[in-house]
């Protein structure tokens, strides 16, 4: 593999690629919480003190602007919660996929980051208040995503730890090459 190609994988993915699970421990989900509800502080602090112009700078050649990385997890985020509600709620539920390429070109992702961050903080307090009174057997309930198929509860939960984590650390890894 070329430098250069090395260096793309390394922006793209800065915390490594997620692999779902097929079981999932209470110690990960007990984690996975943890680093969704501390999601709202640390994007924040990830964020604090940029101008404009370094919220319109790609985290990478070809990728999204920090303020599009700022507006798709809030968009992110709450589906999740939505696809989470249908699958405590609903029998495997088929839900519906989204073109996150297409969401991160519509007109509210160019609006000032405050509001997907602050949505973000009220969202990720009713997405906790819903993880932290699930029961074990909840977890095992999920929904069909008609691309990737079966998913538990559980298996999204990692997943979205994955996510925050994933997109924190696109902003953070782009401050420290820019020196911001």
């Amino acid at each position: 593999m070329s430098d250069s190609t090395q260096i793309g994988i390394e922006y793209s993915f800065p915390i490594g690629r997620h692999f779902r699970p097929d079981a999932v421990s209470s110690e990960q989900l007990h984690n996975a919480i943890a680093a969704v509800a501390a999601l709202p502080e640390n994007l924040r602090s990830a964020v604090s003190g940029l101008d404009d112009a370094q919220l319109d700078t790609p985290y990478r050649v070809g990728g999204w602007s920090v303020r599009q990385l700022v507006h798709h997890v809030a968009d992110s985020h709450m589906n999740m919660l939505l696809r989470f509600k249908l699958g405590l709620t609903e029998d495997w539920p088929t839900i519906t996929p989204y073109p996150q390429e297409l969401w991160a070109e519509l007109a509210d992702s160019f609006l000032p980051i405050e509001i997907s961050l602050t949505l973000i903080e009220s969202l990720h307090r009713r997405w906790v208040a819903v993880l932290e009174s699930m029961t074990p057997s909840q977890w095992d309930r999920g929904f069909v995503h008609p691309e990737t198929g079966r998913h538990t509860l559980a298996q999204a939960m990692l997943l979205y730890d994955w996510h925050g984590r994933h997109h924190t650390a696109h902003i953070t890894e782009l401050r420290n090459r820019m020196g911001w």
